[in-house]
């Protein structure tokens, strides 16, 4: 609890915000990691995969870029298409870098919660499935302890 007694907010906000502002500091394209099931996300159903979708949140992609304390908003064009983005900052599991999956993952607690785990792309990698029909290849997050 913060003084006073009353309850701090979620730094998950201020994470998101410094870690894109890390990311397109060093010429890489962020990317967020959203679970499309949560109340209050508004994305492309087309480009969802089991529950989730990849969005691309830098300079040149999206326009009008806020990312709020509650919710993260912006236009962005789907195969041609223009689109009004929201997801709620609860609903972000990760902002990483494309190039070279570098960035911060974060937990499930529903309300967005404290902190994140840093994700470094040289770690081991996570086992693989069990054969050819896994699906296509998502970007591989690990967490670094």
């Amino acid at each position: 609890m913060a003084e006073g007694g009353a309850p701090m907010t979620s730094s998950r906000p201020y994470l998101i915000r410094a870690m894109y502002d890390w990311i397109v500091d060093n010429n890489l394209t962020p990317y967020l990691l959203v679970d499309a099931t949560r109340e209050g996300v508004q994305v492309p159903t087309d480009y969802v995969d089991d529950g989730r979708i990849v969005l691309n949140i830098g300079p040149g992609a999206s326009r009008d870029l806020d990312l709020g304390g509650v919710e993260i908003t912006f236009s962005a064009r789907f195969s041609g298409q223009a689109m009004w983005v929201t997801a709620p900052v609860s609903a972000v599991s990760a902002i990483y870098a494309k190039e070279n999956g570098q960035g911060m993952m974060f937990s499930d607690d529903g309300e967005g919660g404290s902190g994140g785990d840093v994700i470094d792309p040289d770690d081991e990698p996570p086992p693989d499935g069990d054969g050819p029909d896994d699906g296509p290849k998502r970007p591989a997050l690990r967490i670094v302890k």
